[in-house]
């Protein structure tokens, strides 16, 4: 059976690079040489091992995708992006026939999901592909669907880590936000504290210096109204390893639903778990 075709955007990006490196040795994928990447990158190409990577910026895009499109034939795109980006590569992608596992936060997210809709194509997107992590979302939802109110009266802090160079909030902390306010708290994801200053991070967090570029750390703290009682969720991820296995088993659901002619139908890494 000839590998699946791979597109890996967001290149020279670091996320990008890791799930770019993961298609690369596995047995089931072809990595494509070509990426699209952002306007303020300067490289005609990026290397990974062996291979060489053609950068593909904005204003080429049109021109060299319909090159690629009629050259490669059927492919996935993975897009880990800019979050500014979201909205316009998914309507490319969408305006392609293009399926594509999107990781990339940010974005107005209901038009994301709305663009994929009124497509002809499937498409995996999920602000947090670390299969724990979602697997962690999930449990919180639960609780909150089964026990509205558990928390009533409680008070919420949050605080979320990530390098310095992450633009946005997490997605994944705002996702927990919203089962927290299911299960009874009074917290906007405005009110999320968000770190990005590598020494509040390595002196006060502790986060190992070798991974100051390529963390996620959060904690979400609750106290009673009389600072009797105090809950703590934790979930602290070193690298980028993780986020690009997960990515991999995003692209073979996403395969999978491409030969079941899947189409407009938006999925995410919650279907993918529970898929196997």
């Amino acid at each position: 059976m000839a590998p699946t075709k791979v597109m890996v955007n967001g290149l020279p990006g670091r996320v990008a690079e890791v799930v770019a490196r993961q298609v690369l040795k596995h047995p089931a994928y072809e990595l494509i040489p070509w990426s699209l990447t952002g306007p303020e990158i300067d490289l005609a190409e990026h290397v990974l091992a062996d291979r060489k990577v053609e950068l593909i910026r904005p204003q080429d895009r049109q021109e060299r995708m319909t090159d690629i499109i009629a050259r490669e034939d059927a492919f996935i795109s993975v897009d880990f992006t800019h979050p500014t980006a979201v909205n316009d590569n998914a309507a490319f992608y969408c305006r392609r026939h293009l399926p594509f596992v999107m990781g990339t936060t940010g974005g107005d997210r209901e038009k994301l999901e709305q663009t994929v809709a009124a497509s002809d194509i499937p498409a995996v997107i999920a602000p947090n592909m670390v299969k724990q992590i979602v697997g962690f979302q999930a449990m919180m939802a639960y609780a909150a669907d089964t026990f509205p109110g558990l928390f009533k009266g409680y008070n919420l802090t949050v605080r979320e880590s990530h390098q310095e160079g992450k633009a946005d909030t997490s997605g994944t902390a705002k996702a927990v936000v919203a089962s927290f306010n299911r299960l009874g708290l009074d917290f906007s994801p405005e009110e999320i504290e968000k770190i990005r200053d590598p020494r509040v991070q390595q002196e006060e967090w502790g986060v190992p210096r070798e991974h100051l570029e390529g963390h996620g750390w959060h904690t979400y703290g609750l106290l009673s109204e009389d600072g009797t009682v105090r809950f703590e969720f934790t979930h602290n991820v070193n690298g980028r390893e993780v986020y690009a296995l997960g990515t991999i088993d995003a692209i073979a659901f996403l395969q999978a639903k491409i030969a079941q002619g899947a189409g407009g139908a938006v999925f995410t890494m919650i279907d993918v778990l529970k898929a196997g």
